[in-house]
């Protein structure tokens, strides 16, 4: 076994899909866009949204307003259309409304409808909504988020009307006879709230009670009724704690239980406000936190030690007919001004150093490229 970037296998096509971690764009972000909700919050230290406006412009200078949707994603926009990847998934974190029902939680985030432009501008194919903010202003925010995006023809997984529309997969099609499935989970480890839970009759998220191997029997027979060959699928968890850099042994073992069981290609993990360690395992992706890629708390103190300001776009390439993963290439970039730049050399290398020290504990390692991007590295596990 040697460690490498890409397999030797050209007979196989590659799918690549984006991948990022939280996606914010409530808040501050949503009053600098062109059409904002009102700026009223319900937080204990700011009773404004412009609040935290105020505290960017204060750490990074002016932002000028309104910001058209292009200029949000920022550099972005030039990795995307550089790497032309099959599908684009994220993690909405932020729910579309201009519902004042808003949950008694300490913090509540949402956009305009007006504003969620920007994610058909960003070409997002598909939004996890199974998090702890996508119910922030009600079962009726939530209604109207999902509207929403099907206006916008953009799918959705781990939210819904029902828990069968909670528990369905987001089904993309990709080119050849293959699909790409979306499943989502919000686990209570992340701050999902239990009475968030969809039921029969009751809209809500596709709540995961509890990260143990029995629990991932209900979702292989799931997977088991709806995958067809070539089909490449994701599992997308929101689980554990905003801050550090442990995966405990109940993820690692829920996530490997996924690939053994459910046939799953990527374990998509997302909660930690910061990137953390990358996992090869039976030579399938485990993601086990992606990090912030938009956010509004430039200015905000504490935990700087993390670095949340430093986004990474990850780009997955799959072999669609064993879904096993080819290579893993990773885009640093930097949130400033509630837009994504490209960062510093020295942070590209901070975020390699890191990286790799985590995901080296996990049996991987990350490489910085002559072009300021990142590929992982991994054993590759010989097939029987």
């Amino acid at each position: 076994m040697t460690d490498q970037t890409r397999l030797d296998d050209a007979r196989s096509p590659a799918v690549t899909i984006f991948l990022c971690g939280d996606v914010m764009l409530g808040r501050g972000i949503d009053q600098v866009l062109p059409q904002p909700c009102p700026p009223n919050i319900y937080e204990e230290a700011m009773d404004s949204a412009l609040g935290y406006l105020g505290l960017a412009e204060q750490a990074t200078g002016p932002i000028s307003r309104p910001m058209d949707f292009p200029s949000l994603w920022g550099t972005a926009m030039e990795e995307w259309e550089r790497v032309r990847p099959e599908a684009r998934v994220i993690n909405l974190e932020t729910s579309i409304t201009r519902s004042e029902d808003h949950e008694p939680k300490g913090i509540n985030y949402r956009m305009s409808p007006e504003n969620a432009g920007c994610l058909a501008t960003a070409g997002i194919d598909c939004c996890v909504l199974a998090n702890n903010h996508v119910l922030d202003w009600g079962r009726s925010g939530l209604a109207e988020t999902l509207t929403t995006l099907e206006q916008f023809n953009i799918s959705f997984a781990g939210a819904g009307r029902n828990r069968g529309e909670a528990a369905a997969p987001a089904i993309l099609d990709l080119p050849g006879a293959g699909r790409l499935l979306v499943f989502a989970f919000g686990s209570p480890t992340s701050g999902v709230s239990t009475e968030w839970a969809a039921t029969a009759s009751t809209s809500g998220v596709n709540l995961l009670p509890v990260l143990s191997e029995a629990a991932v029997e209900p979702i292989a027979a799931q997977v088991a009724r709806v995958r067809r060959p070539e089909d490449v699928l994701i599992a997308s968890i929101h689980w554990g704690p905003n801050w550090g850099y442990d995966v405990t042994s109940r993820q690692q073992g829920f996530a490997h239980a996924l690939i053994d069981r459910a046939a799953v290609s990527i374990v998509h993990g997302h909660s930690s406000h910061h990137a953390k360690g990358i996992e090869v395992y039976n030579n399938r992706l485990i993601l086990y936190g992606c990090g912030d890629f938009l956010n509004d708390y430039e200015g905000i103190r504490g935990y700087e030690e993390y670095r949340d300001d430093l986004a990474v776009m990850y780009f997955p390439s799959v072999d669609p007919t064993r879904g096993e993963l080819l290579a893993l290439e990773m885009v640093p970039l930097q949130i400033r001004g509630f837009r994504l730049i490209r960062p510093s050399s020295a942070d590209i290398t901070w975020l390699q150093q890191t990286l790799d020290r985590e995901s080296r504990k996990l049996g991987a390692g990350v490489a910085q490229t002559p072009e300021g991007r990142l590929a992982l590295t991994w054993p590759r596990a010989v097939r029987s």
